[in-house]
């Protein structure tokens, strides 16, 4: 079912995940920002944009992650693009042999075959330093930024008011950190990527978040101040008041607790810091890939 959010920008929401996937209207069809995740949710949304007659003439992935590459035979075949960084995580992976196995087994268990992997990861990178979509519609800014994963970056439809953040900015989902075997240090990327994003927030009435519930007014700064509370919070090592955490979390999200275990015990052994209490949580499937 797809949820009009603001002037010309719809949004579609899957179960498991609760991934939105961004519609933004242009004079001759749509922009699909990250649609997914299920095969038949994505028949779902193309018969919906069929019904009111608005072909898709566009795609964007925010970044590399599994659940933000995705595509199906019944959007057609228009170009979709990304990050430089974006489409070379996802031409390396469709260089090997077995590409389609190993994005297989980085799929949640409950969606077994129920994801269709034939368009999976075929995007195309925006030249370098590309500030805005080029495509037949309102101005898309695009906001590349390092928090979250290499590639990373959000979609701003300044005249519409709407920020699409991919994977940031989330009610059930804590800021989940990109990989600790590089020399940056991740938390501070993903702080710098918060304060890139709050410096375009103030002109912004709703906020689209990879995962959860579309935020408006007051609720983004709460989002952003929440997101850098646990950052500060795990950088230096204490206990985050979260509601996204522990009992307080939505019910069926409590395996986000598994993915702060995880980090906390990550970024201390990375600061060499005294690890007290502090054991490496087994988070699902779901966990570790969304």
């Amino acid at each position: 079912m797809l949820t009009r959010v603001a002037e010309g920008i719809l949004v579609h929401q899957s179960e498991l995940l609760q991934n939105n996937t961004t519609v933004v209207q242009g004079r001759s069809g749509v922009l699909l920002v990250d649609p997914g995740i299920t095969g038949a949710e994505m028949e779902c949304l193309a018969e919906d944009l069929r019904a009111l007659g608005l072909p898709v003439v566009a795609g964007f992935a925010t970044h590399p992650d599994w659940d933000h590459v995705l595509w199906h035979a019944a959007f057609g075949e228009p170009p979709r693009f990304g990050t430089v960084g974006c489409a070379s995580a996802m031409r390396e992976l469709r260089s090997q042999p077995d590409w389609k196995a190993q994005a297989a087994e980085g799929l949640p268990p409950e969606l077994a075959g129920q994801i269709p992997l034939d368009r999976f990861g075929d995007i195309t990178g925006l030249p370098a330093g590309t500030s805005t979509f080029p495509w037949d519609g309102p101005a898309v800014r695009v906001i590349e930024h390092p928090a979250h994963s290499a590639g990373h970056a959000a979609l701003l439809v300044g005249d519409r008011g709407v920020l699409v953040a991919g994977d940031m900015l989330s009610d059930v989902l804590i800021p989940m950190l990109d990989d600790f075997t590089g020399t940056d240090d991740p938390v501070e990327g993903y702080l710098e990527g918060l304060r890139i994003l709050e410096a375009v927030a103030d002109g912004i009435d709703v906020l689209v978040p990879g995962h959860g519930s579309v935020a408006g007014g007051d609720q983004i700064a709460a989002r952003i101040g929440q997101d850098r509370a646990y950052l500060y919070a795990l950088r230096d090592g204490n206990a985050p008041d979260d509601p996204r955490l522990g009992d307080s979390a939505q019910p069926g999200w409590e395996w986000v607790s598994g993915i702060h275990t995880w980090q906390a015990q990550l970024v201390a052994e990375r600061t060499g810091r005294a690890v007290n209490e502090v054991r490496r949580g087994t988070a699902t499937t779901r966990a570790d890939q969304s």
